[in-house]
């Protein structure tokens, strides 16, 4: 099981939680598995601070937002604690990256009609945006 785990690793960082899902979905035993997860935590294999920086960052520079973000490493089991620290945004840096999201789908420039600006904010939202910034760059408010 530990090759198993430290294979799991080795392919991209896991939180304990979800490297539990895996090792129990291959048929491991829950005591074995708990026994592993603590030894790789100890051996510092196993760093959910190390995921949640290196997760963030990857997401970000793919466009989402840190709503979209937050939801995902709670899915990975993370608590709202151990994700704050690193997906804390100034509001600046959020407005250029919903400037940056909606020019890299649709290009710069004002939506045409109230049916394009409703599909607009839909997109920004998905990816994670909060609905004020989305609003606020739609009416032109980037350059606050």
């Amino acid at each position: 099981m530990q090759r198993v785990a430290l294979g799991l690793l080795a392919a991209r960082e896991h939180s304990r939680e979800e490297l539990a899902r895996k090792l129990l979905a291959r048929g491991f035993a829950a005591d074995a598995v708990d026994g592993a997860i603590e030894s790789l935590v100890n051996a510092g294999l196993i760093d959910e601070d190390r995921l949640a920086d290196a997760y963030v960052s990857e997401r970000l520079r793919k466009g989402f937002g840190p709503l979209r973000i937050r939801e995902e490493l709670r899915a990975k089991g993370l608590s709202d604690e151990r994700i704050a620290p690193h997906i804390h945004l100034a509001q600046q840096d959020l407005l250029r990256r919903v400037a940056a999201a909606h020019d890299k789908r649709f290009g710069p420039g004002a939506p045409a009609d109230a049916k394009e600006r409703a599909r607009r904010v839909r997109f920004l939202e998905q990816r994670g945006f909060p609905l004020d910034l989305v609003s606020r760059y739609l009416r032109g408010g980037a350059e606050d």
